[in-house]
């Protein structure tokens, strides 16, 4: 008789917990959890100078009355469809909620991530992925700049080599998939590989398109100095200038 009680009181704790955990699962199930995403943020710019190349002196020659010289003349132009950043970049991580306060901060002793610069201040990088040529033809159109020009974006950016790179919100752009172009180092072009410095890569969010770099931690750059970017960006060369964003993500 004890044993039918006991193995009535064990079968009733049996379904009892059966339930708690069925209702736990139900409960779990409608809960909604949020993910809070680490996206590129917008960056303050704290210090600018902006320079042009210098007029080069016109060589001479003298030619005796009655001759005739025939001449090869090599001119370096000064393009106006684009126009270069190079720089340092400064920062810290946090612990932030919507309002930005801060609950703890980390000091960064290097830095490693990308510079995102756009003509729009409104990029979805949620949906950011590698440009294609309609998108760079459509910001040539966009820019006033002839795509078969030699110096339009459509010429320039004409191999995909690159390094793999994660965007925060996105998600990873797969080593050499987009249009890439690596910038000088010590005033010479380098080698193209997935192992070059200062990389710059074409991405897109349908809409907008988005120059990348990825950052360097102060390592030689076009003129000999030490930076932790360099970017080039096209301008529209019927205008004075063309406004654009800068973006950064670390990490």
């Amino acid at each position: 008789m004890k044993n039918n009680n006991l193995n009535n009181v064990l079968k009733k704790s049996s379904v009892i917990f059966l339930l708690i955990i069925i209702i736990s699962l139900v409960i779990l199930s409608n809960t909604n959890y949020s993910v809070v995403l680490a996206l590129p943020q917008g960056a303050t710019i704290t210090f600018n100078e902006t320079e042009n190349a210098s007029t080069r002196p016109a060589d001479t020659h003298i030619a005796a009355g009655g001759s005739f010289t025939s001449l090869v003349l090599n001119v370096t132009s000064q393009t106006s469809k684009w126009k270069a950043y190079v720089g340092n970049v400064t920062g810290r991580y946090v612990l932030q909620n919507s309002n930005n306060n801060t609950i703890y901060d980390w000091t960064l002793s290097s830095v490693q991530g990308e510079v995102y610069v756009s003509r729009n201040d409104s990029v979805e990088f949620s949906t950011l992925a590698c440009a294609n040529e309609g998108n760079i033809t459509a910001e040539d159109t966009a820019l006033n700049i002839n795509s078969s020009s030699d110096d339009s974006i459509n010429q320039t950016f004409i191999q995909k080599t690159h390094k793999t790179f994660v965007i925060g919100g996105t998600g990873t752009i797969s080593n050499s998939s987009c249009y890439a172009i690596a910038t000088y180092i010590d005033d010479e072009a380098q080698t193209i590989d997935e192992n070059a410095n200062f990389q710059e890569i074409l991405l897109s969010d349908n809409t907008n398109m988005v120059y990348v770099t990825l950052l360097e931690d102060e390592q030689s750059g076009f003129d000999g100095g030490n930076y932790d970017f360099q970017i080039i960006v096209p301008d529209d060369p019927g205008v004075a200038s063309t406004p654009y964003y800068f973006y950064a993500e670390l990490g």
